[in-house]
């Protein structure tokens, strides 16, 4: 359901220096990409004219918001895309999802932004069939991974199934490791983070844990490895998830400090610039080092128990590689 937003905003003085759209979007705690569509619509006027996103506020001016942006209906369209299939039956189907694919169609500037490339897409041309329940743009989607998290997902190809697979997660029987880098060293070997995840009330396309009223959100984690490279301080971690929340396992490492090597949305450096060591090259990571590397549940339909696993893609594999030929030291579990 479109968010029913306010017909006229008095910019107060405190906002001075803001941008046009930033500013709309902590406001009307949209994203800033519906604003931003909003004002290339023409549905919002500053001082009765319209206005490009980026103009800085000065206090005092007027803005006026003429309606809904108007969006072309989303329709999930099959493409043919590879996919590796780990499991299929009549019912269901696991998948092992690359990094940089999108579940869903998510919001774009234009219609093909929106509809293509998406793990969807690649279900509905490689499956006969698959469950209504999520609607059209969701068919057969249980469960999400953020875009640049790889690993294993479950698929329902009929509605009982989804249903029945739905309530496992719901009732958290279905059982999830990730495996994850992340940067620094923790504190303990082991932990448990219960911390509540929101929505950032500035920054829109990010979570938090620091405001109250959030939902649930628990995740174990085991120290696996430890590494002092010249790139700095890591952890390997291994981390299962009670809850399922948007961002759930980056959100809490980086409110431990300890963000997830190669997520510059909570905290990550974009480059790891090496120290102490002659002609050694800075090192980045295009993508998150998070991969959903296990997943238990029971059959829909049957109840047998299944488990899938999945080794960690090549790109991750080998950049752990490159960090350890520069390290210059390397713990398993407990800190030396």
């Amino acid at each position: 359901m479109e968010k029913e937003l306010p017909t006229s905003i008095t910019v107060p003085t405190e906002a001075s220096g803001e941008r046009l759209d930033q500013f709309l979007a902590a406001k009307l705690e949209v994203s800033r990409a519906r604003v931003q569509e909003l004002i290339r619509n023409e549905k919002i006027l500053l001082n009765d004219a319209p206005a490009k996103a980026s103009l800085k506020l000065r206090g005092g001016e007027r803005i006026k918001i003429l309606g809904p942006a108007e969006r072309p209906p989303l329709h999930a369209v099959p493409e043919h895309i590879p996919l590796d299939i780990v499991y299929e039956d009549d019912d269901l189907a696991v998948v092992n999802k690359p990094a940089g694919m999108m579940v869903h169609a998510g919001a774009g500037a234009t219609d093909d932004a929106r509809n293509r490339g998406t793990l969807v897409n690649a279900l509905l041309h490689h499956f006969a069939s698959l469950s209504s329940v999520g609607g059209e743009t969701r068919p057969g989607i249980v469960h999400r991974l953020d875009k640049e998290t790889s690993g294993l997902i479950v698929v329902a190809k009929n509605d009982d199934a989804h249903r029945r697979l739905a309530a496992q997660f719901a009732g958290r029987k279905v059982k999830k490791k990730y495996i994850a880098l992340v940067h620094g060293w923790l504190k303990k070997d082991s932990g448990t983070i219960s911390a509540s995840i929101s929505r950032d009330r500035v920054r829109r396309t990010r979570m938090t844990t620091r405001h109250s009223g959030g939902r649930e959100a628990v995740s174990h984690y085991n120290v696996t490895r430890r590494l002092d490279t010249v790139f700095g301080n890591f952890t390997l971690i291994e981390v299962r998830i009670d809850t399922g929340r948007t961002h759930q396992i980056r959100v809490h490492m980086s409110s431990l400090g300890h963000p997830i090597v190669g997520d510059t949305l909570y905290g990550a450096q974009r480059q790891l610039l090496p120290t102490g060591k002659q002609n050694a090259q800075p090192l980045s990571l295009p993508r998150n080092f998070l991969h959903a590397a296990r997943l238990e549940l029971s059959h829909p339909t049957n109840q047998t128990a299944l488990s899938f696993e999945s080794l960690l893609p090549g790109e991750l594999q080998g950049f752990l590689t490159t960090l350890e030929q520069g390290s210059v030291s390397n713990a398993e579990g407990k800190r030396q």
